[in-house]
């Protein structure tokens, strides 16, 4: 279904602006410790991407979060279940994004998500 899903974008030949990634998403973390679920929250603020991860244990807020063409990279500092500091490169296509999660010096995580509002 993924493959099937156009790029994000504001109009058509336009670089996707924040409105374009603005919302909830549900996303999927392929962890070594097993799948982590986190609801990925973007809001537009004037144009600039802001937001926070929610998950069971905590809510988090975005750091640097950029939008380049369909690829919308950010950082966040978590807590639990441990002490990490996570950077994120995705792709959006639509209602759907892809990509990848790194913590330090553990190996690259897939990330995929759905955009639910």
């Amino acid at each position: 279904m993924s493959g099937s899903n156009p790029p994000v974008s504001a109009a058509s030949g336009a670089t996707p602006g924040a409105a374009a990634v603005s919302g909830s998403w549900d996303l999927v973390i392929a962890t070594p410790v097993g799948r982590q679920r986190v609801v990925l929250e973007l809001r537009d603020d004037a144009g600039a991407l802001t937001g926070a991860a929610v998950g069971d244990a905590e809510r988090v807020p975005l750091v640097d979060v950029r939008l380049t063409g369909d690829r919308l990279t950010w950082s966040q500092s978590i807590t639990k279940p441990m002490r990490l500091h996570l950077t994120f490169d995705v792709t959006v296509r639509g209602d759907t994004l892809q990509g990848t999660s790194k913590a330090g010096r553990l190996p690259r995580s897939k990330v995929s998500g759905t955009r639910r509002t």
